[in-house]
Order: structure tokens, then sequence, then C-alpha cells
């Protein structure tokens, strides 16, 4: 298997190439693996790989770096720091600056793009939305399913907090297809509990 370190190569919209590297963290929700170049983050995925944290007063949350490359760019440690912060002192992150994102599906004019900045930009840590709400916000009230696929297309969950979006009947809503359920109400109770601190 192929040491996703040592970094792969993406073309970067029909001009040049450039060198992704991965980061590997271990945090609350198990391992999250940052992928990215000199340009910016492509892609956070989040791997499931244990059951998310209980909460403690006692112990701190923590995010820790377990594989990362020799180099790495500005963009991708402001990353790392970015969600550092997220999990152990979640209420300064909103004050953090985001690296560069450097992915198609955040490039242009495109539907899915104008999501995903709304939603970076119009709501806040601790706060939630409904995907009707937010195809409102973006100018297309219409476009509700629309809005669901621009969640399930985040390339980057966590600094793009899809995991806000909820149904208008307030229950949560699908996270990771499906498959992440667990994590978005964990995020979601994070923000709550942390917010006020």
């Amino acid at each position: 298997m192929k040491n996703p370190s040592i970094g792969s190569e993406m073309k970067k919209q029909g001009e040049s190439w450039c060198t992704q590297k991965t980061i590997s963290l271990l945090s609350p929700l198990g391992t999250i693996q940052v992928s990215g170049c000199e340009n910016g983050v492509h892609t956070i995925q989040i791997l499931m790989d244990v059951a998310p944290a209980e909460r403690s007063s006692e112990a701190p949350l923590s995010c820790v770096v377990t594989d990362s490359p020799a180099e790495t760019s500005a963009e991708m440690q402001h990353c790392v720091e970015w969600l550092q912060a997220y999990f152990t002192e979640p209420q300064t992150a909103g004050s953090l600056p985001l690296p560069a994102f450097h992915h198609p599906a955040l490039q242009g004019d495109a539907f899915t793009n104008r999501v995903l900045q709304v939603l970076l930009s119009d709501v806040k840590f601790g706060e939630t939305v409904s995907y009707k709400r937010l195809a409102e916000m973006v100018g297309n009230p219409r476009a509700v399913r629309a809005v669901g696929g621009a969640m399930r297309r985040n390339p980057v969950p966590l600094l793009i907090p899809c995991h806000r979006v909820i149904s208008s009947s307030g229950q949560s809503g699908p996270y990771m297809s499906g498959r992440g359920d667990h994590l978005k109400q964990w995020l979601l109770t994070h923000e709550r509990q942390r917010g006020d601190g």
C-alpha cells in the first residue's frame, strides 16, 4: 500500500500539477487525514476508526499529529492548528484564520461552492441551519436537495461546517452519507457544550 505522506500528484484544473501531502491527526473523532499542497488544503477525511471520545471535564480533548511529511506548507500547518484549536479550545477556533482551500469544488461560481461559502461565512460556531434555510440564504429556496448534495461534496468537513446543517424538523440529518451520524451528534454537542466556555 502506498504511503500517503509521500505525496500524490493532482492536476490543477487543467493547468499545472501540484504535489499533495497528507498529515494524520488523532482526534476525539478518531484519525483525521488532511491532504493538501503548497496552495492550500484539498481534502479532510474522518476515517471513523474509533468511537468518538467521551467528554469529560477532567480529561481535556486533544488533537495530535501522528504522521506528517518532513516538510509541510504554511496552509497545511494552519489547518492543523485550526483543527487542534477546534477540539481543545473550540471557542477560539472561530477567531483563527482558515487555511486556503485548493479543491475544484471550492473554486469558481458553481452551486456547491456558493452553498459551502455561505455556510462557512454565515453559520457560526454552535449554530445550526436547516437545508431549506441554507437554500434560501443562497438565493434558491427550491434547491433543498441540491444543498444536501453540496454537503455530500464538501471536501473539507469541520473547516466548512456541514455538520451544522440539519433537517427542518430539527433532526440532525445524515452525515458522511449516513455512516457518520454519531459523529455529527458529537460535533453539535461539542460546540454547544464548549461554546460558552
